[in-house]
């Protein structure tokens, strides 16, 4: 057989039935801006870190969203917490708020999931 270099991409479909959405609600609840996003994408126009490292403010609400907190936190690890997405947040969301928040929850679940091992 011949190789042609092609491969057949894992699937990247996610279902949205077995997530556990309890963290998320946690951070609605936390900071109900979260749910205000519009995926506009003007937060991640405007950040000074996004030209060095893969930083995203809606996708990682996306994925939060998908269930996807260990890709989501990555994207905000590169976040210097200048308030520029604030300033150009249309919906007048606090992103620096925001991420603190989501840092908090997420920190807290993964102790808990450690606690339970």
């Amino acid at each position: 057989m011949i190789d042609f270099g092609f491969t057949i991409s894992p699937s990247s479909r996610i279902n949205l039935d077995c997530i556990d959405r309890k963290s998320f609600a946690a951070l609605a609840k936390l900071e109900p801006d979260v749910l205000k996003c519009m995926a506009c994408g003007s937060c991640t126009a405007s950040c000074t870190a996004g030209t060095f490292v893969p930083t995203s403010l809606r996708q990682a609400i996306l994925m939060l969203r998908r269930g996807q907190q260990a890709q989501a936190l990555r994207l905000l690890e590169g976040c210097m917490l200048c308030g520029k997405c604030t300033m150009v947040c249309p919906r007048g969301i606090n992103t620096r708020n925001l991420i603190l928040s989501v840092q908090k929850v997420y920190s807290q679940d993964d102790a808990q999931k450690e606690g339970k091992r």
